[in-house]
């Protein structure tokens, strides 16, 4: 079997600038070559570039790939089983995300839904991977040494620290969330407003009176945190916000 750079490129749904760029670095170079003068591949390069396009997809450099499958141990049979159970694992966890979708929708549709339970607060993050965005907070806040203090601890924690994390964190919420009826300078809204200050500084990095003000200003400021914020209670951003500010205030925070 030999097929042209075209033909591959349509079987396998890469561009022929992909295989061309493969070739040029040495990455998959065809097995022959027509009489024209073509690039030929054969069924052992369509094999190298299942492993290749495999290994994207985990996340790999071209660099990396290439030192993976020529080194002398690289087992294809061994390589594939691995390939099969992180594709597993990712299935499990588009499945939970999907599930969250669905709750998330369940509960926007319901005109007289209720306040969200710590569990249901849980279920809301089901399935996401704080990980993922890494590289948006080291563009927002890169440099800075919180950000720097935040990557150095949560790099360290395991699934189960992050399981405790989510759990406190929607205590501290929820109790938040359930007083919204107070003004927020209410004294059991300010002892709730002191644990997530702890909170975050227990868990992620040594937080000032001014970061903190800083970060109630982003969580109305920043759509997506009051997206996430206002599904516990429609409102609770803007008074979490409000409540941070009289809490710095009262402790002589800028």
């Amino acid at each position: 079997m030999a097929l042209t750079v075209k033909a591959v490129a349509e079987l396998a749904g890469v561009s022929v600038r992909t295989l061309h760029h493969y070739d040029a670095i040495g990455l998959l170079r065809p097995a022959g070559q027509s009489a024209a003068g073509y690039r030929l591949y054969s069924r052992e390069d369509l094999e190298r570039l299942q492993q290749i396009l495999f290994f994207r997809e985990l996340g790999f450099s071209l660099k990396e790939i290439g030192a993976i499958i020529d080194s002398p141990d690289f087992d294809r049979r061994q390589a594939l089983l691995a390939h099969r159970e992180a594709l597993l694992q990712r299935k499990a966890r588009i499945e939970r995300l999907i599930a969250t979708v669905d709750r998330t929708l369940d509960t926007m549709d319901r005109e007289d839904a209720p306040m969200l339970t710590r569990e249901e607060m849980k279920e809301l993050f089901d399935g996401f991977d704080p990980s993922e965005y890494e590289e948006e907070a080291r563009q927002r806040w890169g440099g800075s040494r919180e950000f720097e203090e935040s990557t150095r601890r949560t790099r360290k924690y395991t699934k189960a620290d992050w399981q405790k994390i989510t759990a406190e964190a929607g205590e501290i919420y929820g109790n938040i969330a359930r007083r919204m009826d107070r003004d927020p300078g209410d004294a059991e809204v300010q002892m709730w407003v002191g644990r997530w200050h702890e909170h975050i500084n227990k868990w992620y990095y040594t937080c000032s009176l001014e970061v903190f003000r800083g970060l109630g200003e982003m969580y109305v400021q920043d759509e997506r945190f009051t997206r996430n914020i206002d599904k516990i209670r429609p409102g609770l951003a803007a008074y979490l916000r409000d409540a941070m500010r009289i809490y710095c205030d009262q402790r002589g925070g800028k």
